[in-house]
């Protein structure tokens, strides 16, 4: 569980195009489960009740679920595109819906495809990505005469300040990436003759945009 992987930046995305005077919808969202995405498929299904096809696909991380469905579109037109855009942006915990409301010319298996995949891509630019690692939650108490030092010298590794609380000593929260709290502490061990150092209180997986 300790590999990076890749989620939308934020929770919902959506844009649209036309083509051939048929309206397609993008949308995607970030999901943490197989009910949940279900549930957002659902909801499009109510909502376009009108539109000619509500296609989809979804990627869950825990288990490698994928799912997708035509809806009615010829198959492998609708579906497996959108979820082939999944896969190539190697999002997880993802659910994209893509709507057609037909416009009475036909497209053709290739300018379905096309059409389909752009409307994946377009939702998933709308939404972004980010990049999921794993971090340290770090714990260093500090003494008031050290803080400068030991402020200037956190960003050196990576090392980012979430949270000071200002005591008896100075007890910095911070977060580091998962394996970086070694160098940090020989560091830290160097600068100030032994007396600050980083404790692990937890780790956990954070983002950070990547597009």
């Amino acid at each position: 569980m300790g590999k990076d992987y890749f989620v939308p930046f934020s929770e919902y995305g959506e844009d649209k195009f036309e083509e051939k005077h048929s309206k397609f919808t993008g949308r995607l969202w970030r999901v943490e489960s197989a009910e949940q995405a279900v549930a957002r498929v659902k909801q499009m299904r109510d909502a376009h009740w009108d539109a000619t096809h509500n296609c989809w696909a979804y990627i869950i991380r825990e288990g490698n679920l994928m799912r997708y469905s035509d809806d009615g579109e010829p198959q492998g037109t609708a579906g497996m595109p959108i979820l082939d855009v999944l896969r190539h942006e190697k999002l997880e915990n993802v659910c994209c819906v893509v709507t057609r409301y037909f416009g009475g010319i036909l497209l053709g298996t290739g300018g379905l495809v096309r059409a389909y995949t752009k409307g994946a891509q377009l939702a998933v630019a709308a939404a972004g990505v980010q990049r999921m690692s794993l971090y340290s939650v770090l714990l260093i108490a500090c003494p008031y005469h050290l803080y400068e030092m030991v402020t200037h010298l956190l960003p050196d590794y990576d090392c980012s300040i979430e949270e000071t609380d200002y005591g008896v000593d100075v007890t910095l929260t911070c977060t580091v990436l998962a394996g970086g709290e070694q160098a940090l502490n020989e560091a830290l061990a160097e600068a100030t003759a032994g007396s600050v150092y980083a404790e692990v209180v937890e780790t956990k997986f954070m983002g950070r945009r990547v597009r």
